[in-house]
């Protein structure tokens, strides 16, 4: 599985985990506990393993974050009738602006936007 492949599993885990820090209920209720454990533990994994295959650490936090608050922000809004004011909206704007400036800027100081390191790819005989 590629990079970004890997990258938006660990959006997923994580937005699954955070929706269900509000079911958690102050970890009083225990499934939707055991579900933000697992969630969290499985994206730190993933993007660990995004990492791994040659995605930047800058970008692909940046992309893990900006695209977990969106989601969880429009997600809070359409599951828990939550309300996004005109400013936080403007926030989440600028957010998911300053992540494409950054991938921008990545892909053009190295030519692509998941470019290996190539020290990561020699392999030790002993």
């Amino acid at each position: 599985m590629s990079a970004y492949g890997l990258l938006a599993g660990a959006i997923a885990c994580e937005i699954v985990a955070t929706l269900s820090l509000k079911a958690a209920d102050g970890f009083s209720r225990l499934l939707p506990s055991v579900i933000v454990v697992i969630g969290y533990a499985t994206a730190f994994a993933l993007l660990g393993f995004a990492l791994q295959r040659g995605l930047d650490v800058g970008v692909g936090y940046a992309i893990w974050s900006a695209v977990g608050t969106t989601a969880v922000a429009v997600l809070g809004v359409l599951l828990f009738r939550e309300s996004l004011s005109v400013t936080a909206i403007g926030g989440i704007a600028l957010i998911i602006a300053g992540v494409v400036l950054i991938e921008l800027g990545n892909r053009a100081t190295t030519g692509s936007p998941e470019q290996p390191d190539p020290a990561a790819a020699v392999v030790h005989d002993h």
